[in-house]
């Protein structure tokens, strides 16, 4: 083959190289996203009701805390460098928003958020997930006592038996579907989902009101005591999601990004700012929800695409540097 022949040859694979360099760069990591969808989760429930007027006290005041545009964005609760360290990002007070003030009017105290009926024993949790990802689920659930009248603290969650763990489901029709068992409880209690996934540092968050029938401050799905919020005497409602039209219907007004993963529009947001005095990402201490894997695996293929990127292009360069002084010769 002629000298300029294998000149050409060589630029041509090159820039052919150059392009998967980049694309691979760009493809990680991604973001996944999802909120739980039975129990309905409370803002899958406010979103379901309509981000605009909803109907449960709840949920009006839900968005006059902090906006309609948080039940847009219903799937984006989230910590991006989570890393297994919930307890230390999320202050008390803040875990169904996880501490994102967009999402703060999730973590009114009141008593009347509309609830899914459940009962002690065997349950299947549903998580409606937009972009799935490997990673573990662990679901908690307040203990004996709980007051959804105070604000949500960890101490009312009971961390040492979660009601489910899975790792690594399989996504079916939207959802991510595991059992777990819930123990005995009466009246008005909270599930708290954490998915943290173990090709990202980031993890999501969600909070659902459910109710187990048989004590004081029951709503209408308990069959009990009806329950009052905050805002005046009305029983709360039972808690519906939202359908796969109502998801449908939103996806232009949300503002979360899916880097790829189920959402195209590169002008939206990509990641939402982190919170204010959080700690630099780092290796876990913690074992809540973590789930084990290390996150050095999609950071050093980011390096290492950056790398042959750059490889790419100076070889490029040499070549036509090369080519050049041939053609002066």
């Amino acid at each position: 083959m002629p000298a300029r022949a294998r000149r050409k040859a060589a630029a041509v694979a090159v820039l052919g190289t150059a392009p998967l360099a980049l694309t691979a760069l760009a493809a990680a990591p991604a973001s996944a996203h999802g909120s739980m969808g039975d129990p309905v989760s409370r803002v899958s429930q406010c979103y379901a009701e309509g981000p605009e007027s909803p109907k449960s006290a709840a949920c009006r005041a839900a968005v006059t805390a902090g906006g309609a545009q948080a039940l847009y964005d219903w799937n984006g609760i989230r910590i991006g460098d989570a890393n297994g360290r919930h307890q230390r990002l999320i202050p008390d007070g803040r875990l169904c928003s996880a501490g994102n003030a967009e999402f703060k009017g999730l973590d009114l105290a009141r008593a009347d958020w509309p609830a899914t009926s459940v009962r002690s024993g065997s349950y299947t949790f549903k998580y409606r997930v937009t972009a799935p990802h490997k990673g573990t689920f662990k679901v908690y659930l307040t203990k004996p006592g709980y007051d959804p009248a105070k604000p949500l603290a960890w101490s009312a969650l009971d961390l040492e038996h979660p009601v489910a763990t899975v790792t690594d489901p399989t996504a079916s029709g939207g959802f991510y579907t595991f059992s777990g068992r819930l123990p005995e409880r009466s009246g008005r209690q909270l599930l708290y989902a954490v998915w943290q996934r173990s090709d990202s540092p980031e993890a999501f968050y969600s909070c659902s009101d459910v109710d187990f029938g048989g004590g004081t401050g029951n709503t209408e799905s308990g069959g009990g005591t009806e329950s009052t919020g905050s805002a005046g005497s009305t029983p709360a409602p039972v808690a519906s999601a939202p359908s796969d039209e109502q998801v449908a219907a939103g996806e232009d007004r949300s503002t979360v990004e899916h880097h790829g993963h189920g959402d195209d529009d590169a002008s939206t947001s990509a990641e939402p700012a982190a919170a204010p005095n959080r700690p630099k990402a780092e290796g876990s201490s913690e074992n809540l929800a973590e789930t084990g894997a290390s996150t050095g695996t999609s950071y050093a293929a980011i390096g290492g695409a950056a790398a042959l990127a750059l490889g790419s292009a100076a070889l490029f360069l040499s070549v036509r540097r090369r080519a050049a002084g041939g053609r002066r010769g």
